[in-house]
C-alpha cells in the first residue's frame, strides 16, 4: 500500500502522468496545472491497467483521478455498448461526475456520457442508450432497473468505478453493487474509492478486484486561524432571504459570495442589487478588462459584494474582503479552503459563512475532517435583529445629515414654513419627510412566520396524473403523525407511510437506500421502519423540505411508486406494530429482537 501526505508529496505536472494528448489539452484549457496527491498517485496506476483502491476524503480530486485515465483509454469509435460505468451513491454526485467527464472530454469530439439516476424519466435515458454512449454514470438502484429491463448492456464493459463506496454501502446498496460487479466482465478494470475502509469494503476489494494497488492519501489541510468559520442550515428557497438578512446584520467591509455556476452569479447579483446592495458578478465569461475594473472597484470601495465562481476568484487578493459566503457549498474540499482564504489576508481577521442544505450535511462533515476545524452553527438573523440594524443605520444617516449645516439650515426654513402655514407639529413633518424619503420600500422587516413545509397547498401535474389524490380530505390540512422519538441531535421525527410492503418483497435496507438517494437524506435521518403486508411505516424528520417531499413522492422501490404520505394514526412504527407487521428496524440501533427472530428472505 502506498501512503501519500498531501502536504509533502512531490508535485509532478499533468504532462508527466502519461495522459492522452486530447485529455491533457482539456485539462490544460481548464486551468489545472498540478495534480492533487490522489491524482498523482492513482492516474499512472490506472493508465497501466491495474485495479486500484483509493482511500481519500471527499473533495481531494478523486473524480479526475479516475476520469482522466478512463478517457485516455477509451475507444471513441465504439458506442455499441458502454465502455465505462461509474457507480455513485446519490444523483447529485452522479451529475457532478458526469459534468466532470464532459469537461475533461471537451477536446474529444463525439464522446458521449450519460447520467442515469432515479427521479428522472426513463425515456431520455433509453433514447441515449439506444443511440450509444461511452460512459454511464449512475446510482446503483437505477442501474439495476436498467439491467433487469435489459435496456443496459454491460457485456463489453472495460472500466468500472465505485465512487464513495462506503457511502453506497451505508445507504443499503451493498447487494446491488455486488450484483453489478458479478454481472460484468471479469476482464474489466476496477477502481474503488472510499473515505474509509470498513470490513465490507475490504471484503469487496478482495472478492472482485484483481491484486489492486491500495493508495491512501493522508490529508493535513488546515485553514487560516484568523478566519472564523460558521454555517447556516437552510433550504434552497431560503438562501436569498438568508443572505439578505446576513448582509444587513453582519458588519462587513467587502464580501465575496461564491456560487456553483456562472448563471447563478448573474442571477444572484441582480437580486442583491434589487434589494439595494452594491453587488456585481464575476465568472469565466467576464472579460479581462471587466474583471480588472471590478477588482479595482472592490479595492477602492466602489463595490461591496462580488458574486463569483471558483475559477473567476482564483488569485483574487483584496485586503478589504472581510467576509466570504459559500452560497453554494463546494463539493471540492480544496475549493473550500481556497474560497475562505480570500479573507483574513495580511494578518487581518476574516469571516466565512457557508449555507448548508439538508442534503449537504455530509459535505459539512467532510469539510470538518479535511480542514481540521469545526465551523460553528449560526441561526438566520431574526426580523427584530434586522430591524434594529436598520433603525441604527437610520439614526446614523440622520446624525450624518445634521453635520451638513448648510443643507440643514435650508431645510429648517422649509419645514418652518410648512409648520407655520399648516399648523402641524415639527415632529410630524419630520416623520412625513422620512416617509417621502423611504418611498415604497418599508423601513422595517415584517416577521412572517415560516411556512409549514410539509403542507401541500398546490396541486402539481403529478397530482392530476394520479387522479387528484393530492386533494384527499385532510391530506393538506394534517401533517404527519408525530413520533414519540427524536434523533440524537434532538431533531423531531414523524411517521410517514409508503405504498410498498411485505408482498412487494422489500427490506429496510432497500427503503433506506431509495429514500436517502432520492430525498438527499442521511442515515441519521431515519428512525424506526416497520414493514406491513401492503405498506410500510418510516420515521423521518418532521420538517421535510417541500422539494424533498416532492422527490420522495416520485420515488420507486422494486419498480413500484412508494407514494410517500403522512401517516395519520393508522399504525405504529414500534416493534409491536399490530397484527400483520413484518420486519422492524431502527436504523441507528440495528435489527430489533422481533426482526432477529424472523429469518430474512434470501432473494
Amino acid at each position: 500500500m502506498s501512503n501519500t501526505d498531501e502536504t509533502t508529496a512531490p508535485a509532478p505536472t499533468f504532462a508527466e502522468l502519461g495522459l492522452a494528448d486530447a485529455v491533457l489539452d482539456a485539462v490544460t484549457s481548464a486551468g489545472y496545472e498540478t495534480p492533487s496527491a490522489i491524482q498523482a498517485a492513482t492516474i499512472p496506476v490506472l493508465l497501466d491497467g491495474r485495479d486500484v483502491v483509493g482511500l481519500a476524503q471527499t473533495g481531494t480530486g478523486k473524480t479526475a483521478a479516475f476520469a482522466l485515465p478512463i478517457l485516455s483509454n477509451l475507444d471513441p469509435k465504439d458506442v455499441s455498448s458502454p465502455q465505462a460505468l461509474v457507480l455513485a451513491p446519490t444523483r447529485e454526485l452522479a451529475l457532478q461526475v458526469c459534468e466532470a467527464f464532459e469537461r475533461y472530454a471537451s477536446k474529444m469530439p463525439g464522446i458521449r456520457v450519460l447520467p442515469v439516476y432515479g427521479g428522472q424519466g426513463y425515456g431520455p435515458q433509453l433514447t441515449a442508450l439506444r443511440r450509444g454512449v461511452h460512459v454511464v454514470v449512475g446510482t446503483p438502484g437505477r442501474i439495476m432497473d436498467h439491467l433487469d429491463k435489459g435496456t443496459l448492456d454491460l457485456s463489453k464493459l472495460r472500466f468500472l468505478v465505485l465512487d464513495e463506496a462506503d457511502e453506497m454501502l451505508n445507504m443499503g446498496f451493498a447487494e446491488d453493487v455486488e450484483t453489478i460487479l458479478a454481472d460484468t466482465p471479469d476482464s474489466k478494470q476496477v477502481a474503488l474509492f472510499s473515505a474509509t475502509m470498513p470490513p465490507q469494503i475490504r471484503r469487496l476489494s478482495k472478492k472482485y478486484l484483481n491484486n489492486p494497488e491500495e493508495i491512501q492519501i493522508k490529508s493535513a489541510t488546515k485553514t487560516n486561524v484568523n478566519i472564523t468559520q460558521r454555517y447556516l442550515m437552510v433550504s434552497y428557497p431560503q438562501k436569498v432571504d438568508a443572505l439578505t438578512r446576513i448582509l444587513e446584520v453582519e458588519n462587513f467591509e467587502a464580501m465575496i459570495v461564491f456560487t456553483r455556476t456562472k448563471g447563478e452569479t448573474e442571477t444572484l447579483a441582480e437580486k442583491l442589487r434589487a434589494r439595494g446592495f452594491n453587488a456585481a458578478a464575476i465568472n469565466g465569461d467576464v472579460t479581462q478588462n471587466v474583471r480588472e475594473r471590478l477588482v479595482a472597484q472592490l479595492k477602492d470601495g466602489g463595490l461591496d459584494i462580488l458574486v463569483a465562481t471558483d475559477v473567476a476568484a482564483r488569485g483574487l487578493d483584496v485586503e478589504r474582503i472581510s467576509h466570504v459566503v459559500n452560497y453554494d457549498l463546494p463539493t471540492d474540499l480544496e475549493a473550500y479552503v481556497h474560497r475562505i482564504g480570500r479573507t483574513g489576508r495580511a494578518g487581518r481577521t476574516g469571516d466565512a459563512i457557508s449555507f448548508v442544505t439538508p442534503r449537504e450535511r455530509y459535505l459539512l462533515k467532510a469539510i470538518e475532517k479535511h480542514t481540521k476545524a469545526t465551523p460553528a452553527e449560526m441561526r438566520m438573523p431574526s426580523a427584530d435583529e434586522v430591524n434594529a440594524t436598520r433603525l441604527s443605520r437610520f439614526d446614523d444617516q440622520i446624525t450624518e445629515a445634521l453635520n451638513d449645516t448648510a443643507k440643514v439650515e435650508f431645510f429648517r426654513d422649509v419645514v418652518k414654513h410648512y409648520v407655520d402655514e399648516f399648523n402641524v407639529p415639527e415632529v410630524d413633518v419630520a416623520a412625513a419627510l422620512a416617509v417621502v424619503l423611504q418611498g415604497d420600500v418599508p423601513l422595517l422587516l415584517e416577521d412572517r412566520p415560516e411556512p409549514v413545509r410539509r403542507e401541500r397547498t398546490e396541486r402539481t401535474d403529478r397530482d392530476r396524473d394520479r387522479g387528484d389524490r393530492g386533494d384527499r380530505p385532510g391530506r393538506g390540512e394534517r401533517g404527519p403523525r408525530e413520533s414519540s422519538r427524536s434523533r440524537g441531535n434532538g431533531q423531531p421525527m414523524a411517521v410517514y407511510r409508503i405504498s410498498v410492503g411485505k408482498r412487494h418483497r422489500v427490506e429496510p435496507r432497500q427503503i433506506v437506500g431509495a429514500i436517502a438517494n432520492e430525498g438527499g437524506l442521511r442515515r441519521g435521518d431515519f428512525g424506526n421502519i416497520t414493514i406491513r403486508p401492503d405498506f410500510s411505516l418510516v420515521e423521518l424528520p418532521a420538517d421535510l423540505a417541500a422539494e424533498t417531499y416532492r422527490a420522495l413522492e416520485a420515488t420507486r422501490i422494486s419498480g413500484k411508486l412508494i407514494e410517500l404520505r403522512p401517516d395519520e394514526g393508522g399504525g405504529s412504527t414500534g416493534p409491536k406494530g399490530g397484527r400483520g407487521s413484518s420486519e422492524h428496524q431502527d436504523v441507528d440501533g440495528g435489527w430489533s429482537d422481533q426482526a432477529r427472530k424472523k429469518p430474512r428472505r434470501k432473494d
